[in-house]
Order: structure tokens, then C-alpha cells, then sequence
């Protein structure tokens, strides 16, 4: 019989064990996804961009052709970068530029977690390749999109089943806090939710308007 032992799985995500890589969030990218309210994927992926800034995740931005056809970031990515490079690319798989596979090689973390546009090309190839060459690979499903709902789920389900392991956005960020008794964070992860985090963002403001409470007695 196993014996339960006090200790986070080796799967869960920590802010220090993981690169964050965000592909082709941008304005043309966006024009022609349906599988996902535009809307809804700018809130999702704003709060992974805060997150990831909050907890100093090391974090990757790319892009693909910006100037001369794809346009620029969401705003929500570029404020929350600030002057971080943006690595541009003309390959749609961004393992295939050397920007970006020299950067990954640079922080040296061997798990990864992808985020971007589209679900079924610019997520699909790096995601792959990534596999293949032996890193972990995580996919935030709802902080990508594609061109249609089949388009994003055999596109998430093919990932899947070479070995990428799906998360959300809220979920990605409530497993970096993962303990409410840590307090350097607590507010930070509070208050992206309550801006963010839709239901549960307003439950969190009314428990504490109404009556003073706060998760784990915090």
C-alpha cells in the first residue's frame, strides 16, 4: 500500500521550474478565431501575463511576421512585458527560429508551458517538437484559439496524446499560489482574480466586502 507523503506532485506547476512561451497573441491572428470569444481569450491570457509577471516566471514572447502582416501584440501582453524582447519570426513553428530555441536554451528550464495563436499551427508545431526533443509540455488551453472548435480540438487533442498535458488559465494560476498561507503572493493572486476570474473573482470581493472573510482565513 503507497503512503501518503506531505509534498506537491512532480507534475504541478512552481513559479521557478518552467518557462512560459506566448505565441502570435495579435490583432490579425485574433480577426479569424471562433473557437473561443476574442474577448474571453484577451481577459485569459491577461491574466496569465499578470501571473507570470507577479510570480517572476521566466517567460518567452514571440511573434510571427509583426510588421508586415500580423500586427502587434494584444495590449494586454505588451503592458505586461513592458521592454522584455519580443522575438519575431517568419516560421509558423517557433522551434524552428533560432531566437527562440536560443532563449529556451539560455533560462535552461526542461518544462515548458505554451499559450498563443493558433491552437492547430503556432501551438501544434513548438509543442511537437518540443516533445520530441524531450521537454515537458504543458498547453493553456483557453489562453490559445483557432479558427474553428474542431480546428482547437484535434489540435489540443493530438497534443495530448504525443504527451502535452493541458491546463486553463485560472487553473495555471491558482497552481503557481497553490497555498493561500503564502502571503508575498496571496494579493497578487487575489486581486487577478477578482479582475479576471469572472464568478469567482466576484465571490472573492464579496465575501471580503461583505463580510470581511478571505480564502484560508488569510
Amino acid at each position: 500500500m503507497p503512503t501518503a507523503i506531505t509534498a506537491a506532485g512532480k507534475q504541478l506547476l512552481n513559479p521557478q521550474d518552467h518557462i512560459l512561451v506566448l505565441i502570435d497573441h495579435q490583432s490579425q491572428m485574433a480577426f479569424a478565431v471562433r473557437s473561443i470569444d476574442v474577448a474571453t481569450l484577451r481577459t485569459n491570457v491577461a491574466l496569465v501575463s499578470k501571473a507570470a509577471v507577479g510570480f517572476g516566471v521566466s517567460t518567452i514572447v514571440t511573434t510571427v511576421a509583426e510588421k508586415s502582416f500580423s500586427g502587434p501584440l494584444f495590449p494586454e501582453v505588451a503592458a505586461a512585458f513592458g521592454q522584455s524582447p519580443v522575438y519575431d519570426r517568419t516560421s509558423m513553428n517557433c522551434w524552428e527560429d533560432a531566437q527562440v530555441t536560443d532563449a529556451v536554451n539560455t533560462i535552461g528550464k526542461g518544462r515548458i508551458v505554451f499559450s498563443g495563436l493558433w491552437t492547430s499551427v503556432c501551438i501544434v508545431g513548438p509543442v511537437l517538437t518540443a516533445l520530441e526533443q524531450g521537454f515537458d509540455a504543458y498547453v493553456i488551453a483557453d489562453a490559445c484559439g483557432d479558427v474553428s472548435d474542431e480546428a482547437h480540438e484535434r489540435a489540443m487533442q493530438r497534443m495530448i496524446q504525443a504527451g502535452a498535458r493541458p491546463l486553463t488559465a485560472l487553473q495555471y494560476m491558482l497552481e503557481l499560489q497553490r497555498d493561500w498561507a503564502r502571503a508575498a503572493t496571496y494579493d497578487l493572486t487575489t486581486g487577478i482574480a477578482r479582475e479576471m476570474a469572472g464568478g469567482y473573482g466576484l465571490g472573492i470581493q464579496y465575501a471580503k466586502a461583505m463580510f470581511g472573510a478571505s480564502e484560508g482565513g488569510h
